[in-house]
C-alpha cells in the first residue's frame, strides 16, 4: 500500500523578536497577494516603501510580551498539537508553516523522506478565507507540482460548521467561562469587504441578509457567514441568549473597509452600554499567538478597561487540548479515506 502521511499548516512566525527577522517574516506575509491583493507594483510600494519603514520595530517589541523561552507561541504549540496526534495516530505527522519555516516544502520534504506520496494537508483554520485556507492551497499545489509530481495531497476543508469541532469549541469556552459576565464577544481575524466578493466563484454573495439565509450558494466560500455560523452554533451549545452575545473582527490593516463591526471599536463603546464585564474568545485561531495573547488580551484588555469595562476574561484558543486533537484526527482520517477512493 502507498504510505500516507499528515501535514498539519499554521500561518508561521518570525524566528526570533530581532526586528531583521520579523521584518523578513512580514515582507513575504504582506507581500503574498492573497493577503494583501494590490497588483504587484502597488503591493511591493505600500509594503516595502511604507509599512516595512515602521512596522517590524513596532512588532517585534509586541513579539516580545508573548514569547517565551521555547520560541514563538503558534509554533511552540502546533509542534505540541503535532507530538499529540503523531500518538494516536500510526503515519508521519509533519508540521508547516505559510510564511517563515518550517515552510510547506520542507513539511513535505520530510515526509517524502520517510516514504510518504499520498499526504493529508490540514490548513489549521477553520474557516474558508483567500488570505487563510486559499493561500495555504495554492502554494502546497505549487510546490507540489514543481518539486514533489509524484505526490497527491487531499486537503481538509474548513470545519467551521461541523458539530464534533463546536462540541469541542463549545466545551472548552464554558469550562472557561467567568460565573458572572454581561457578554461574550467572538472576535474573529478581519478581512477587506472585497475579500469577500473575491472568494465567492457564485457571485451572489451582498454582504447583508445572505449570511443569514440557509443554504446560500456564496456560503462555501464566505468567511463572514461561517464566523457568524459558528458563533450560532456555539452558543445554541452554550444555551446563551443572543443579547449576551457580541461579534467583531479584529486585525484590520490600513484605510479600506474591512468587515465590520471592528473589535477595537467595540470595545472601547460598549462599557458605555453598560456592558463592563466581558469574556472574549477568538475561534478564527485554533492556536494563541500575537493577535490573541497581545493584540487582545493586552491591548483588548486595556480598551476595554480605559473606556469603564471593569472584568476583561479572555478565553485561550483550543491549542493542544485533548478534545481538539480528536478533532484533527477525525477530520485527517475522513481525507486519509478519501485516497482508497481516487
Amino acid at each position: 500500500m502507498t504510505k500516507k502521511g499528515i501535514l498539519l499548516i499554521n500561518l508561521g512566525s518570525p524566528r526570533s523578536t530581532a526586528v531583521k527577522d520579523v521584518k523578513e517574516y512580514l515582507d513575504e506575509f504582506l507581500m503574498d497577494e492573497k493577503v494583501i491583493d494590490y497588483r504587484w507594483i502597488f503591493r511591493a510600494l505600500l509594503v516595502q516603501g511604507i509599512i516595512l519603514k515602521t512596522r517590524p520595530a513596532k512588532s517585534a517589541e509586541a513579539y516580545k510580551t508573548v514569547w517565551t523561552e521555547e520560541g514563538s507561541p503558534l509554533i511552540v504549540i502546533t509542534k505540541k498539537v503535532q507530538q499529540k496526534l503523531q500518538n494516536l495516530v500510526d503515519i508521519p505527522v509533519e508540521i508547516g508553516m505559510r510564511y517563515a519555516e518550517p515552510s510547506i516544502e520542507m513539511g513535505i520534504s520530510n515526509l517524502v523522506e520517510k516514504g510518504v506520496k499520498q499526504i493529508v494537508l490540514f490548513p489549521l483554520y477553520p474557516h474558508y478565507a483567500m488570505s487563510t485556507t486559499e493561500t495555504v492551497i495554492e502554494k502546497a499545489e505549487e510546490i507540489r507540482k514543481q518539486k514533489f509530481p509524484d505526490v497527491r495531497i487531499n486537503y481538509v476543508q474548513p470545519f467551521y460548521n461541523r458539530d464534533f469541532y463546536i462540541d469541542c469549541l463549545a466545551e472548552s469556552i464554558r469550562e472557561k467561562l467567568p460565573e458572572n459576565f454581561d457578554a461574550l464577544l467572538f472576535s474573529y481575524h478581519g478581512v477587506p469587504e472585497r475579500h469577500i466578493y473575491k472568494t465567492d466563484p457564485t457571485k451572489t454573495c451582498n454582504m447583508n441578509d445572505c449570511c443569514y439565509k440557509d443554504h446560500h450558494p456564496s456560503h462555501a466560500f464566505c468567511y463572514r457567514h461561517q464566523c457568524f455560523s459558528t458563533t450560532e452554533q456555539v452558543i445554541r451549545k452554550l444555551g446563551l441568549s443572543k443579547d449576551k452575545v457580541i461579534v467583531s473582527f479584529q486585525s484590520r490593516l490600513g484605510k479600506d473597509k474591512w468587515i465590520e463591526p471592528y473589535t477595537d471599536h467595540t470595545l472601547e463603546t460598549i462599557p458605555g452600554k453598560g456592558i463592563k464585564k466581558i469574556a472574549v474568545v477568538c475561534p478564527a485561531f485554533v492556536s494563541d499567538c500575537l493577535e490573541t495573547l497581545e493584540e487582545i488580551s493586552v491591548e483588548g484588555q486595556a480598551q476595554f478597561l480605559d473606556a469603564g469595562g471593569k472584568d476583561f476574561n479572555y478565553i485561550p484558543c483550543l491549542n493542544d487540548d485533548d478534545r481538539w486533537i480528536e478533532v484533527i484526527r477525525t477530520l485527517c482520517e475522513e481525507q486519509l479515506e478519501q485516497f482508497y477512493f481516487l
